[in-house]
């Protein structure tokens, strides 16, 4: 298969279209659920679909090494093409790597300031013009609204669309009427769209919780594989 054919064929077209086009520049958007239902695989999906698409990503990790992140992206990918048969793959493979980067940030460590000045550097300093940052790990019991509004002033400043993890305790009442995580009621207006995975008998279900000014929670005609975490059509 030509790589043209894969990105129109991609599963992720329908996720975009489940959110009115996909994230835009200056958005922020938030993949939820329990640990290890297979957020990161999600957001290291959406990211190679802009790799393959010769766009750029930074991939920001607050929980794992980058060794940990890479393989993920590697695994990923070569689930992926050996499914495709695509033409090419290792071209295409080292222009996905040329357009990717991925940090390590420490919570604990570091200001929330130092980290926009960190990304700042890259994109601006650095002359990486990211389209996407991805953020995984990032502790949302530790957020508050200041954090999350200095967050998407940068976004939207430097025309960068954000995706975030955002892992929910499997234990109680976690997510609002509009199944949306009651970790977010602070700031939830500032978040545009919000996707809850859930692990059901033989996959996991992706269910659109907000798309901007609506918070009616609706199913995605499209869900992952629990064995190889590939986003699929349902």
């Amino acid at each position: 298969m030509i790589l043209n054919e894969l990105i129109k064929r991609s599963p992720i077209r329908i996720f975009e279209q489940s959110i009115h086009g996909g994230l835009k520049p200056g958005e922020i958007g938030i993949i939820a659920s329990a640990n290890g239902v297979g957020k990161t695989s999600v957001l290291v999906q959406l990211a190679l679909d802009k790799l393959l698409q010769s766009k750029k990503v930074i991939h920001v990790s607050f929980t794992q090494h980058t060794d940990y992140v890479l393989a993920w992206y590697e695994d990923i990918f070569n689930e992926f093409i050996s499914r495709k048969n695509l033409e090419n793959a290792a071209d295409v493979k080292n222009e996905t790597v040329k357009n990717r980067v991925l940090m390590n940030f420490n919570q604990d460590g570091m200001s929330k300031d130092q980290i926009i000045k960190g990304l700042r550097a890259m994109i601006i300093g650095g002359g990486f013009k990211a389209e996407s940052i991805i953020v995984d790990g990032f502790d949302f019991s530790r957020a508050d609204r200041e954090r999350i509004a200095t967050v998407r002033d940068f976004a939207t400043e430097l025309g960068v669309s954000v995706w975030y993890s955002c892992s929910v305790k499997d234990e109680g009442q976690q997510y609002d009427k509009e199944n949306v995580p009651i970790l977010f009621k602070d700031f939830a207006d500032l978040i545009d769209v919000v996707i809850v995975m859930q692990p059901k008998q033989d996959h996991v279900e992706l269910s659109v919780s907000k798309d901007r000014d609506s918070c009616i929670s609706k199913s995605v005609t499209m869900r992952l594989d629990p064995k190889t975490l590939l986003i699929l059509e349902a």
